[in-house]
């Protein structure tokens, strides 16, 4: 027969009573777990730590991750990128970002790439453009097929947002697309400034390359879709979310817009 080890009586009914005792973490437990569901998965005890602390609350950071491991809330895996690199056509542009992901004001230093869907056995590319002031999408295309137009049109969307006294830089990696001679003619005519990653560097356009990983993760490999129309249209609500709702630490606590918006305002 098995000993059964003595306990004091005092240490018995502290034991008792801890059982009776509510949950000390319950209203936090509510709260993450409310925040969690709300953004679908998408955001991780960091950004949830910025949403409780941005609304009052005194939390940090060790507590939110170890609440969210004790209740198995997780964010999603990211996965790899489309290639849009296709060999030597026309003449590369100089790296002139070179890696400085930081810009002082809005249309200063764009970014952009081509990314690859597969769903209903079928392929769509995606293009957009995302400006490296606040990490807000300004424009993007989709299509089954990655065509020039895909990029060209991104372009043409993306130029209405540029102002007469703008002076930007477009980044994009070695993509044949944006070494098209009408490609490049357009940015010299609305005097942009290409740029462009070094040969198989992805880290060079690693802002836009973090953003492909949180899309795919937040909103392909998150939700199910009955069409292409489907997936187009809550692509589409997903860019809005991003934009308008999804806040970064680096823009103190704001979403991208709200952040430009606050910028724009004290400027």
């Amino acid at each position: 027969m098995a000993k059964v080890a003595n306990i004091s009586r005092s240490t018995y009914y502290f034991i008792v009573r801890s059982w009776e005792q509510p949950d000390p973490d319950r209203k936090w437990k509510r709260r993450l777990a409310f925040i969690y569901r709300k953004h679908q998965g998408r955001f991780g005890y960091r950004r949830i730590t910025d949403v409780l602390q941005e609304k009052g609350n005194i939390i940090n950071k060790k507590k939110v991750y170890r609440i969210m491991r004790e209740l198995g809330l997780q964010c999603i895996v990211r996965m790899k990128k489309y290639k849009s690199y296709k060999g030597e056509i026309g003449k590369a542009a100089p790296n002139i970002l070179d890696r400085n992901f930081k810009a002082d004001r809005p249309n200063q230093k764009w970014v952009t790439d081509v990314t690859e869907f597969k769903l209903f056995g079928q392929k769509l590319y995606l293009s957009p453009i995302l400006d490296l002031f606040n990490g807000e999408i300004i424009t993007y295309t989709i299509q089954s097929r990655p065509t020039y137009e895909l990029v060209g049109n991104m372009l043409k969307q993306g130029l209405e947002r540029l102002n007469e006294d703008d002076n930007l830089i477009l980044h994009s990696d070695q993509g044949w697309h944006y070494r098209m001679p009408k490609y490049k003619r357009t940015l010299k005519q609305n005097n942009i400034t290409q740029s462009m990653s070094r040969k198989g560097n992805c880290y060079d356009n690693a802002v836009i390359e973090n953003f492909f990983g949180i899309m795919k993760s937040e909103l392909l490999y998150l939700q199910e879709f009955h069409s292409i129309d489907h997936f187009k249209e809550e692509l589409e609500e997903y860019i809005h979310y991003y934009n308008h709702l999804r806040i970064k630490s680096r823009l103190k606590r704001k979403s991208p817009v709200a952040y430009r918006a606050s910028f724009e305002q004290a400027a």
